[in-house]
């Protein structure tokens, strides 16, 4: 008898991704997807429930199906269709609380994945150069995703402690990217100009939309000998981008701005619908964040494919050269140095010598 997954958040693309692949694993016999609004993509042979699991019909597509795993993708920051911001709180936390009394109360469920972010350690000034998954916040998220990623979280911790009986992993993801990728910070790199804080230079990390797709498979399994699918993980790929180099490698000019003036034009780029330029967008974007790995490796057993650098070249090569491509801004640096007279060269860079930076990004 096979494992029978039920998948929320179905209609989005992770979420469509994410049931085709689990339906190809040999040992899943029936996936159910679910989601308040149908699927524009293909779903393979996955049975597709339309519930809201803001609403206890939930709980009754567990019991008829005999669900002995839920992962739950519908913890979101975008809306979908026509909902708006309350639209996804609501179901994000409220969705979350009802899917977990159903599970709460379902005998058959053995497993639980949900899907969280690194946005629950927030971004501050003082903030530690890397977090760890027990590190305490020194600044809670005051709103939007990150709250309700916080608020999430607190509800899953509990469940787990009224179902110990239940295998419960939360996945704690940086910032998702690739070519498919339909994220806030996607939609800020599309921009043709990178609005950035004055005098920052964040550190960033981003995880592979194929990684996720991946761990996901990994926390929904049996876990391999050795290793332990329940916990909480932070997942992301190796190494730092500072936003400088991101900008280079997409060939995107950039605009600094004082930062008591970033919260006016977040706004302002929400209104006219360019981007969701959010207050938590615009931490991340001022201080940075930095997660520590070694539980995903050493106690999930997961290897992320591409590292920090090969995700953001891989959404770079989808999105097309920026207004500076960069091998085109190279050889217009070589020309202009070529075109020096030899005396103010030589007495601009010593013989033997590289320029400070020389090579790097």
């Amino acid at each position: 008898m096979g494992k029978v997954v039920l998948v929320t958040g179905a209609a989005r693309q992770l979420g469509g991704r994410f049931v085709r692949q689990v339906r190809r694993e040999p040992e899943v016999e029936r996936v159910i997807a679910v989601d308040a609004e149908t699927p524009e993509h293909d779903l393979g042979d996955a049975e597709f429930v339309r519930a809201d699991i803001r609403q206890p019909m939930i709980g009754k597509v567990l019991a008829q199906r005999a669900v002995d795993t839920v992962v739950h993708l519908d913890v979101t920051g975008t809306p979908l269709g026509s909902g708006g911001r309350t639209q996804v709180k609501e179901t994000n936390v409220i969705g979350t609380m009802q899917l977990l009394g159903a599970c709460q109360k379902a005998p058959t469920v053995r497993r639980l994945v949900v899907k969280s972010t690194t946005s629950v350690y927030g971004a501050a000034p003082r903030d530690p150069a890397v977090f760890t998954e027990t590190t305490p916040v020194k600044s809670l998220p005051s709103g939007g995703f990150a709250k309700d990623a916080v608020e999430v979280e607190g509800y899953v911790r509990g469940f787990a402690r009224r179902r110990p009986d239940v295998a419960v992993a939360v996945l704690r993801f940086a910032n998702i990217l690739g070519p498919n990728a339909d994220t806030p910070l996607a939609n800020y790199f599309a921009l043709p100009v990178l609005p950035t804080v004055f005098g920052y230079d964040p550190r960033l990390q981003f995880v592979h939309e194929d990684d996720v797709i991946a761990v996901l498979l990994t926390a929904a399994t049996e876990p391999r000998r050795g290793t332990l699918n329940s916990g909480t993980f932070n997942i992301a790929g190796d190494g730092v981008l500072l936003l400088s180099q991101t900008a280079r490698r997409l060939g995107r000019p950039t605009a600094p701005v004082l930062l008591p003036a970033v919260t006016w034009l977040g706004q302002m780029m929400r209104a006219t619908g360019l981007t969701d330029f959010s207050p938590e967008q615009i931490r991340l974007l001022t201080h940075g964040r930095v997660v520590d790995t070694r539980q995903m490796r050493e106690t999930l057993g997961f290897e992320p494919a591409y590292t920090t650098a090969e995700t953001f070249a891989d959404f770079a090569r989808s999105r097309g050269p920026g207004l500076l491509p960069p091998d085109r801004l190279a050889r217009a640096v070589d020309r202009i140095a070529a075109a020096l007279p030899a005396s103010r060269t030589s007495s601009a860079r010593p013989s033997g010598h590289a320029s400070p930076g020389a090579g790097a990004e």
